[in-house]
């Protein structure tokens, strides 16, 4: 007998086969059958008219400090994921000396919007050491799998010390040397890659650039082939500067020299003239060099509101007066004529956003998301557009809009630009068979994004929903969303439902599975805020052989761990 059978679903295995409707049978953590199961099991899921997939593999998350805490790993969790690798972007919490810590987390803070007094809570800093981080994490019962990355940031001022950020004061041979041992440890001890920033965006609260921000080229090859000769390890990169050949040479360098595989996040425009970035990404593959620029489903986006950390007029001088003020009575004083008129007539602190847009620009680009979230709006449904048509005010509508129901509107703001106001550049370029599906930041930015349930996304809209073009084939989102991602980083026992692989599965009722509009709870340690998307349509989510979920309700079966990389 079978300790579980899914029951007469239509299995996308996870492969890009062609779907069939079938049984899975577990028995402990592993498949062990796929097709037509005869024998029963001692519980049954029937999955007539649902779709069974594997569990989502998330390669781009940032709970470093959340899964020391929190079991459940919401709201990845939520959305079918059953393996989040974090650590990404550099930023991390180990290696760590005595005295660190705090600079560690005001790191996260600044540059993956965590309240930091949240970290300062929730975090019981039992390590020092990136393989004592790991213990640390094996050691804690959860409802997922986690997979960690050691970071630049913290092995820079482990290392450097106050000398970790500086623009000029590069390491010296000694210090290079000792980063190179705690990357090679770490990943030896199970970390499932390396990862770095190359960006100007990243600061700390005090408006620091984060340590190897301007790390130089001879750094980053060095780090990186620290990894020679292990058999697991991926180095992940987030740089403004793969529009430039001298980045491209030491990327590919450390490919060829490690063999290891390279995943980058470009964010600059110049990566992407004439698709550089995919045009080189190709070349590598030819040549047998694994190069996997990261891509979301749609364009990162910045949520505005009186829920949201940031809205068109809190730079205005007398929004100031509502500080500490619950939404209801920020509605109520926000509502009075003349507090509107005051507020209008006043210029802004900020000047211009951090992209240079000015704000008349930027209202072309922000669109209210509504009660069923649409991410890929037409130029009139922008407030500026809603404005022109109804002959108002653009900044005038804003400000209504940003009171309508109750104050608990949205506004979606796509970053890197939406000149075009469609996706036709993201459904030609997810299909490029090096982009790794990525970019969700699950348990980062809590106060301006909620894109943890971009797997979700992925599938209803690029599976279903698209009207404004084309859409791709299911087979194709699964396999790019679980085996794909999962093969990217050496988990090759997930991903599939096959006999032998992990039993992660999820059930869909795929007609009925939608995702809400984002809202503000107040759940994190110390009462802190964090920005949640909900998901109806996950029936069963099943981890390692274990309901974890069944209609959004946790079971509180906690059958996750640490997956270390070898």
């Amino acid at each position: 007998m079978h300790d579980l059978v899914i029951r007469g679903g239509t299995v996308i295995d996870g492969s890009g086969a062609e779907r069939c409707v079938g049984d899975v049978a577990i028995a402990g953590d592993r498949i062990v059958a796929v097709g037509k199961v005869d024998g029963r099991g001692r519980r049954e899921i029937d999955a007539r008219d649902r779709l069974v997939t594997p569990g989502w593999v998330d390669v781009h998350t940032h709970y470093d400090g959340q899964a020391t805490w929190d079991p459940v790993l919401a709201p990845s969790s939520w959305h079918g994921v059953t393996t989040v690798v974090m650590g990404n972007c550099g930023v991390g919490f180990a290696p760590v000396k005595p005295g660190q810590q705090q600079f560690l987390i005001e790191l996260m803070e600044s540059v993956e919007d965590i309240p930091g007094t949240a970290l300062a809570e929730g975090i019981d800093w039992s390590w020092e050491t990136f393989p004592q981080y790991l213990d640390a994490l094996e050691r804690k019962p959860r409802a997922i799998d986690v997979g960690a990355q050691v970071p630049h940031a913290a092995v820079r001022a482990y290392v450097m010390g106050e000398r970790c950020s500086s623009q000029d004061d590069l390491p010296t041979e000694a210090e290079l040397r000792a980063m190179q041992a705690l990357v090679r440890d770490g990943i030896a001890a199970g970390a499932l890659g390396f990862s770095s920033s190359r960006t100007l965006l990243h600061k700390d609260k005090h408006g620091v650039h984060m340590p190897g921000t301007f790390a130089g080229s001879d750094e980053m090859l060095a780090l990186g082939l620290a990894m020679k000769g292990l058999q697991h390890g991926v180095f992940e990169l987030v740089s403004d500067h793969l529009g430039d050949d001298d980045e491209w040479a030491w990327v590919k360098t450390f490919a060829r020299e490690t063999g290891r595989p390279v995943t980058l996040v470009a964010t600059s425009a110049a990566a992407y003239v004439d698709n550089k970035m995919y045009r080189i990404a190709e070349e590598a593959r030819r040549e047998g060099i694994e190069v996997r620029p990261q891509m979301a489903g749609r364009p990162t986006g910045v949520l505005h509101g009186l829920d949201s950390n940031f809205h068109m007029f809190m730079g205005h001088p007398s929004f100031g007066e509502l500080a500490g003020l619950s939404r209801a009575e920020k509605v109520r004083r926000m509502s009075d004529p003349a507090f509107k008129a005051k507020i209008l007539s006043e210029q802004s602190r900020f000047g211009r956003m951090a992209t240079g847009a000015s704000f008349d620009e930027l209202l072309w680009q922000v669109f209210p998301l509504g009660e069923q979230p649409n991410y890929e709006p037409e130029r009139k449904d922008s407030v500026a557009g809603r404005a022109a048509a109804a002959g108002r005010n653009a900044f005038e509508m804003m400000y209504d809009l940003l009171l309508a129901n109750e104050g608990r509107e949205l506004f979606y703001q796509p970053l890197g630009g939406y000149q075009t106001y469609n996706f036709d550049f993201f459904h030609s370029n997810m299909q490029h068979p090096n982009v790794l599906f990525g970019l969700s930041d699950g348990g980062a930015h809590c106060g301006v994004i909620a894109d943890a349930g971009m797997p979700t996304f992925i599938l209803t809209y690029w599976g279903r929903d698209r009207v404004r073009g084309p859409r791709m084939p299911l087979e194709f989102l699964v396999r790019k969303m679980s085996r794909d991602t999962a093969e990217a980083y050496g988990l090759r026992d997930r991903g599939l439902l096959q006999p032998g692989m992990l039993a992660d599965v999820n059930v869909i009722d795929f007609d009925a599975l939608s995702l809400s509009r984002p809202e503000a709870i107040f759940d994190l340690p110390a009462g802190g805020k964090r920005l949640v998307q909900r998901v109806e349509g996950y029936r069963h989510i099943v981890k390692s052989g274990q309901p974890i979920f069944a209609d959004n309700e946790f079971t509180g079966a906690l059958p996750g761990r640490l997956v270390r990389g070898g």
